[in-house]
């Protein structure tokens, strides 16, 4: 036990006097936290200073909110002698080395992170990450563009963002909120979406027209695609010929397949569907159902 405590006490007296230079990263504990600099425990002969303006590039940052006695910080060794016989360390340069393989790490997993929206300029956001000023594209924040004029409402906002780019030679770190909503909304459409059945008769608005055929806006963030086959009982060269962007169609699901619905209108020309309506769901005479699609939604839970 005597040689084990021994052992112990020549690995702090190495340390103590181990040699440091200029451009090492050291780690150590915060023991005092002043208006204009923190000071370090560095297990070492002599104490670390930090400067208040080398801790962080956040503008919003704090020195006695956002450092804590007992907080183990790493930093960069500045110089070996501040003038009063203490090692001058800086947490942001410190911050940049470190910071950028975080970056790169998270950008390369996708991980998702919470950034603290700080500031609006020019088509766009800026948050901090790992201490590194990042920009958000007015494109990114939301699952729609954001216009110039609705970027300040996002200030002080919480976001689930993505590191998109993580450039450490040109200090470019562009963060995305987009992923993340589109995936709650995928989820929430695919949840949607299992409650749907196919039979059922609804009423939607064309919202494109391709060459294949026309996708119809069902509501509640949902679309199907009715087929050129499937459009009407002629044959057509192409669905701008029965069809306009806009106009209100009343189509049955005839599948429902990875999430994606398969529609037609040809179907409800051979059958005797009845009128849609929001307050009930009727039957036909050989069991199809016709209801309105946020009818049925609400009826679950949406």
């Amino acid at each position: 036990m005597a040689e084990e405590t021994m052992n112990d006490f020549k690995d702090e007296i190495d340390r103590s006097f181990r040699k440091i230079k200029e451009g090492d990263i050291l780690e150590g504990t915060v023991i005092d936290v002043k208006d204009t600099e923190v000071v370090l425990d560095l297990k070492y002969y002599t104490q670390g200073i930090i400067r208040a303006e080398d801790l962080s590039d956040d503008p919003k940052f704090s020195i006695h909110r956002d450092i804590h006695v007992g907080d183990e910080i790493s930093a960069t060794v500045v110089s070996t002698d501040d003038g009063y016989g203490n090692i001058l360390l800086s947490k942001k340069e410190a911050n940049q080395i470190v910071a950028w393989d975080k970056l790169k790490e998270l950008m390369n997993s996708g991980e998702y992170v919470d950034v603290k929206i700080s500031e609006a300029v020019k088509s766009g956001c800026v948050a901090f990450l790992e201490g590194i000023r990042g920009f958000i594209p007015a494109s990114k924040l939301d699952l729609n563009y954001v216009e110039e004029s609705d970027l300040d409402s996002f200030v002080g906002k919480t976001l689930k963002i993505k590191v998109i780019t993580a450039d450490e030679e040109n200090r470019k770190l562009v963060l995305s909120g987009r992923e993340f909503l589109k995936e709650q909304a995928d989820a929430k459409r695919a949840e949607m979406i299992s409650n749907v059945e196919v039979g059922l008769v609804t009423e939607g608005v064309v919202e494109s027209l391709q060459n294949y055929g026309a996708f119809v806006n069902l509501g509640n963030g949902m679309t199907g695609l009715v087929h050129i086959s499937q459009i009407c009982n002629q044959r057509i060269a192409h669905p701008s010929s029965v069809l306009k962007v806009g106009q209100k169609v009343k189509v049955k699901v005839t599948a429902i397949k990875d999430g994606k619905l398969s529609l037609s209108m040809k179907a409800l020309e051979e059958i005797a569907a009845t009128e849609i309506t929001e307050e009930k769901i009727e039957f036909e005479s050989d069991g199809e159902a016709t209801t309105s699609l946020g009818d049925l939604l609400k009826k679950a839970g949406f």
